[in-house]
């Protein structure tokens, strides 16, 4: 599995657990709990290898547009990490804020998706090539290895 089709995978058990969390209720307590614990550690081991190995890639191949891509994506990692779960986990899981918060949460997240799968992994195809893309996606699986990461359903 090259490090695309990796990281798209990553984002598809992501938009999963959201969808899931976003359709729970104030009385759902361990569930919220449950899931809310499982896309921290996805996000964790997700945004760590696009940070170490992809992003640095592609803003060593590439010129300034490259460069603006990388640190829009490092930005936005940063704002869900640093803030918006941060305060998630803040949140008492049987109040409507916490409804709230996922929602934006997800939005976020969404849109994010959106922008990696349509514009930086089409720039990382054209910029990196294949045999570096394969490279990169074996190195992802041994790091989430080591991370413990991937036993999640996909």
């Amino acid at each position: 599995m090259n490090a695309i089709e990796l990281l798209v995978q990553d984002h598809k058990t992501v938009k999963k657990l959201l969808d899931e969390l976003s359709a729970t209720t104030e009385r759902a307590v361990k569930t919220r709990g449950e899931l809310l614990a499982r896309i921290e550690q996805e996000l964790k081991v997700h945004t760590e290898l696009e940070e170490r190995i992809l992003y640095p890639a592609i803003k060593q191949a590439g010129g300034r547009e490259e460069e603006k891509m990388y640190h829009e994506a490092k930005e936005e990692h940063r704002t869900v990490d640093a803030l918006v779960l941060p305060d998630l986990l803040g949140t008492a899981t049987d109040t409507v804020e916490f409804a709230g918060r996922v929602k934006v949460m997800k939005e976020l997240l969404e849109h994010h998706i959106e922008e990696e799968e349509s514009e930086l992994f089409p720039t990382a195809r054209k910029l990196l090539g294949k045999q570096a893309l394969d490279d990169m996606g074996q190195a992802m699986q041994a790091h989430k290895k080591l991370l413990g990461a991937g036993h999640s359903a996909a």
